[in-house]
């Protein structure tokens, strides 16, 4: 019985570090989306292109990849998959990631880009809704 036990607050103690995780991850998210109005909304939006690319469905997505956006040629031929990795590089230093791109912004707080990417990667990419 005492094994038992111990196997119920261990699974107790996971739930709780588990949900703390989740609430963590929902704070974050909802920082990014603030930190993204305040920073990021003057040049780019979600679902429009602006004078940057739109940025719904940005994780996974390859760099200058969109066919209706006009990249800098550094950005077009970069190869480069968006991941929260390489995000947080761009936010931290986008010509040091990808020398002769246009972007001449960079966000200096580790933990504004941490949130930022957060909050990138709830936009996912809208499929097509079948007609009826």
């Amino acid at each position: 019985m005492r094994r038992d036990a111990k196997g119920v607050i261990a699974a107790l103690a996971a739930s709780v570090l588990w949900m703390a995780s989740a609430s963590a991850s929902a704070q974050s998210v909802e920082r990014g989306r603030a930190v993204y109005k305040e920073h990021c909304a003057g040049c780019h939006s979600v679902d429009a292109h602006r004078e940057g690319p739109a940025h719904r469905g940005v994780v996974g997505r390859r760099a200058g990849a969109l066919k209706d956006y006009e990249y800098s040629p550094a950005l077009q031929s970069s190869k480069l998959l968006w991941t929260r990795a390489t995000l947080k590089a761009w936010l931290t230093d986008p010509e040091a990631l990808i020398p002769g791109q246009a972007m001449d912004y960079s966000l200096d707080n580790a933990q504004e880009r941490e949130d930022v990417v957060a909050y990138l990667a709830t936009l996912r990419r809208l499929t097509a809704v079948p007609a009826p």
